[in-house]
Order: structure tokens, then C-alpha cells, then sequence
């Protein structure tokens, strides 16, 4: 979709939306309750606008979710202070900073831009189920995208801050105003019934023209994390089999292929955001009299390279910058995400996925620090800074394999399971020697699964939520070093939830009812 007007807007349905609280904000930011859609192209119209939602500088857009599932953890850091990363980068976070927005990116911003995208996912399969002015199969299709795009935000929200308010019907801005915090059991019961019904009713694949939306795989894959969250192993394995079996989705041969900014939509993503150049957002402009573009996909340039920076020998700047002209590139990139200082310290040296995750040597030059050039985009033509055309990644098959490895596992014990990451190992080194697995226990196999998830899916948004669910995260953090902040000093238990932001707990005191202490941090 990358020629198209991908996800705008729609003028009578959204607005572009600011940091104000999202019970009081300019109610064009959401669709109205009366809204009714008296075509098919009206609620596709706004599907998309929900989907551009997700792609906000607080969800998938810039740092936003990469915020809470990567940082404060073991494999990425920021190569200098920076005020938005530092609350969880640093595990500072308390209520009042969970309102401070900077470029758009708070714990509030998150939290209200999943709940939007739940109010308006609520509306669209109220007013399209019976529509009789669209055809039975577009409305079936339209309410499980709606359906899966409420279950992706509400299993975001249970992540973040487990229980939560929970609705799944129509309500007014102060009804839900009153909403107390439900269980998280009970929301994932009703994730998982979105989800079914999503992976019932989405199709396999899109045509090229409609690639970026999810399909019933994306669905799958949701749901097997929750069953392996609950620790149901077996459900966990059957729905991963499924996804590696049944899907048109297989591994590449190699593990650079998957990155290959010219072949992202190749077999192995199961699901990518679709971004392109110069295609506007809600974050255009960033800054007034800036040239800070454009649709809202920073994420690219949070990994590349900054030219002030490098290389480590300063004098060889005007070198280095030479060297990137002549090959249409430049390190014009914030670098704000690289590689952590544990991280690069253990990556095997022999694992042939480390240069695309640790890069402190190019074109000749030595860096000053670690870069992830996987997700790197250089080309001044098409990912100029700020302005990116590369698609967000979400979930991919390689996770899968892993996933079925470790159910297995934790059934059986590891001799099923070697199949399931001997694929992704053998990938990963040049000999047989290197990448089998043998006669590990149950124990040595479940740690080998620990280390395989960071060096594979490393940066991916995988790694908090995996350090929470196996109940490791305070000794994994509190037994590693990082350049210049202190996590493994201040990281606390009630750290594994974020804090419902101030605002709204001002605005809604009902939410402090089941839990007085808003998950620790008061």
C-alpha cells in the first residue's frame, strides 16, 4: 500500500489528536457514537483510521511500545540521556512522570491511544453488524478487523498494566468516565473470544494493495502467547504448529534476508505496519519551522546512526561523512537504540546474526558505539531522517519456532523440541558443530531458550514481556551493567506493570478502587 493514502485520517470521522486526556479531549479525535456507515467504503474508511492510530509515535510510530517491551531490559540501551526513555530506560517511572509527553510518547499517550482504538473498534462492529448497505462478506470482514484491533490494544493494556477498565459495547465518554479496573483474567477471556473470531473470519493473506493489514495468522499468533503467558503449554504448542504448518508463512535462508528493507513484506513476517514516505500523520509537523516529517515513522532513525557522533576517532568525521556520500547514505539518524553494553559483550562471536545487531566498525571507520544496522535504512532517496518508508515489523515466524520449542519443552522435556530451534540455529552459525543442541535437560534446554529469544527477535518488542512471563526480570537486570544509568540499581518488583497515569486517576478515582496502590507505585 505504499502508493496509496495509507491509513489518513478521515476528515469526519478523526481529527488529529494532542496530549490532552482522553475523556476530555475534541470528540472528532474519535468516531462519533451516531456515526452511520452507509457504505462498505464508509467503514473501510474507518478501519483505516483506526490502524493509523497504531501507528502513533506512542504505539508503533517512534519508541512507544518499544518503550515498555525493550526498554529496561538486556538488550538495547540509549547511547545518551534522553528525557522519554529514561523513566523506563532507568526504572524512574511514577505516576506524575507517566504524564509527561515529549514528541507524543508517555505511559498517558499510550494508554489513551489503546483505549481510542478500542472505543472506535466498538463502534465500527456496532454499526456494521445488520448493516444491511453492506454486503454480508464485507461485513463479516470488517467486524473481525475491528474485533482483532480491539483484542491486539486490550492484550497490550493487560501487558502493561493488568487489570483494567473493560468494555466491549457502546458507552458515552462518562460512562466510561466510571469504568473500575476488571480483572485481567477476564479480559484475556474475552481476547481470546475476539481472537477466535478474528482467525475465523480474517483471510490467510491480503492482495498486494491491501498488505499492512492483519490477517488470521497475526490473530494466531496473539493467542498462543496468551496460552503461553497462562503457562497452557499445550494450547501454546497446538496454536504455534498451526501458525508453522498451516500458514503461508515459512523461514528464509538466511537471517539478513528477513531485514532487507527492499523485501518487507517476504514470507517469513507475519505481520508488518505499513509506512511510507511522505505520507503525512498526526505528527506532521513534529516541531513548528522544523522538517520533521511526516507519518509519524521515527523508528528507523532512533537505530540509525548520528553523524555528530562518530566515528571514534572524531578526526576522521569528514572521512566517514565522504565515504557515506559517495554510496547515497548518511548517519543522520538520532541513535538513540543500540546495542546494550551486556548484550554486545555475550552475542557469540561466531553467530553469524551478530553483525546485524552489533556494528561498531563501517566502512573502514571505528564507532563509538554498538549499532542494531537491522533495522538500519541509510538511503538518503528513500528513508531520508524522519521521513521513513520502512514498515514496522510486529510479529514474525522465526518467534513462532521458538515459541513451539519452548511448549514443547515444557511438556515433554527437549528431545521434541530440538526441531522446533534447530531451524532458526542452523540459520544462525556455519556448521553442524555450532548450531546442534545436544543432550541438554529440561532446565539447560529452557535457558538455551532464554539466550535464543534475546539473540533472534533482538529489539523486536519481545524481551520485557518474555523476562516478566518466565519471572525473571529483577535478576536478569540487577546482574548486568549499562553505560551510564543505573536500572540494575533502581528496578523494583512492582516495576513489571506500568502506573495508571495521574490524570487519569484524577479524572476517575473508581480506578484506584480494586487496587489503592496503583500497581505499587504509591
Amino acid at each position: 500500500m505504499k502508493n496509496r493514502n495509507i491509513f489518513l485520517y478521515i476528515f469526519f470521522v478523526f481529527s488529529s489528536i494532542g496530549c490532552e486526556k482522553f475523556l476530555e479531549e475534541d470528540p472528532q479525535a474519535l468516531i462519533a457514537p451516531e456515526t452511520f456507515f452507509a457504505s462498505e467504503n464508509d467503514a473501510r474508511q474507518a478501519i483505516q483510521g483506526t490502524y493509523a492510530i497504531l501507528k502513533n509515535n506512542s504505539l508503533y510510530g517512534q519508541g512507544g511500545l518499544d518503550w515498555f517491551y525493550d526498554n529496561g531490559a538486556d538488550i538495547i540501551e540509549p547511547n545518551r540521556s534522553a528525557n522519554f526513555l529514561e523513566t523506563m530506560g532507568n526504572y524512574s517511572l511514577n505516576e506524575a512522570l507517566a504524564d509527561v509527553s515529549v514528541q507524543k510518547m508517555s505511559v498517558s499517550d499510550t494508554w489513551k491511544d489503546l483505549y481510542r482504538i478500542v472505543y472506535n473498534a466498538n463502534i465500527i462492529i456496532d454499526r456494521v453488524t445488520g448493516n444491511e448497505g453492506i454486503i454480508e462478506a464485507a461485513r463479516t470482514e470488517i467486524i473481525a478487523e475491528a474485533t482483532f484491533l480491539r483484542a491486539l490494544c486490550y492484550w497490550h493494556i493487560t501487558n502493561l498494566w493488568s487489570d483494567a477498565p473493560y468494555y466491549t459495547g457502546i458507552l458515552t465518554l462518562e460512562e466510561i468516565s466510571s469504568l473500575g479496573r476488571t480483572d485481567e483474567s477476564t479480559i484475556i477471556d474475552g481476547v481470546l473470544t475476539d481472537l477466535q473470531y478474528a482467525q475465523a473470519n480474517l483471510p490467510n493473506s491480503y492482495s498486494d494493495d491491501q498488505r499492512g493489514r492483519a490477517t488470521r495468522w497475526a490473530a494466531a499468533i496473539i493467542e498462543a502467547k496468551i496460552y503461553m503467558k497462562q503457562q497452557n503449554w499445550q494450547a501454546g504448542l497446538s496454536k504455534s504448529l498451526e501458525i508453522i504448518n498451516q500458514s503461508q508463512h515459512s523461514l528464509l535462508p538466511t537471517y539478513a534476508e528477513v531485514f532487507d528493507p527492499a523485501n518487507e513484506y517476504n514470507n517469513e513476517i507475519i505481520w508488518s505496519l505499513d509506512f511510507a514516505k511522505d505520507i503525512t500523520g498526526q505528527f506532521d509537523p513534529a516541531f513548528p519551522g522544523r522538517s520533521f516529517a511526516g507519518n509519524s515513522n521515527w523508528r528507523p532513525s532512533m537505530f540509525n546512526p548520528r553523524l555528530r557522533d562518530e566515528p571514534k576517532n572524531t578526526s576522521e568525521r569528514g572521512a566517514l561523512s565522504s565515504a557515506l556520500s559517495a554510496r547515497g547514505e548518511a548517519f543522520n539518524g538520532t541513535g538513540l537504540q543500540v546495542a546494550s553494553k551486556d548484550f554486545e559483550a555475550n552475542f557469540p562471536i561466531n553467530d553469524l546474526r551478530r553483525p546485524l545487531n552489533i556494528v561498531d566498525n563501517y566502512l573502514g571507520y571505528e564507532l563509538n558505539f554498538p549499532y542494531m544496522a537491522k533495522f538500519w535504512n541509510l538511503n538518503l532517496d528513500t528513508s531520508p531522517r524522519f521521513n521513513h518508508e520502512d514498515n514496522r515489523m510486529v510479529f514474525r515466524l522465526a518467534d513462532v519456532y521458538l515459541m513451539a520449542a519452548e511448549c514443547e519443552n515444557e511438556l515433554n522435556g527437549p528431545g521434541g523440541a530440538y526441531q522446533y530451534i534447530h531451524p532458526i540455529r542452523q540459520r544462525a552459525y556455519a556448521t553442524q558443530a555450532e548450531w546442534e543442541l545436544v543432550g541438554l535437560s529440561q532446565q539447560q534446554f529452557r535457558e538455551a531458550i532464554y539466550d535464543e529469544r534475546k539473540w533472534e527477535l533482538a529489539a523486536e518488542a519481545h524481551r520485557r514481556y518474555d523476562l516478566i512471563r518466565w519471572g525473571i526480570l529483577l535478576d536478569v537486570m540487577q546482574n548486568i551493567e549499562f553505560r551510564f544509568w543505573q536500572p540494575n540499581v533502581n528496578i523494583r518488583p512492582h516495576h513489571v506493570l506500568l502506573p495508571i497515569p495521574l490524570q487519569e486517576l484524577e479524572q476517575n478515582p473508581s480506578l484506584l478502587e480494586s487496587d489503592p496502590t496503583n500497581n505499587g507505585y504509591r
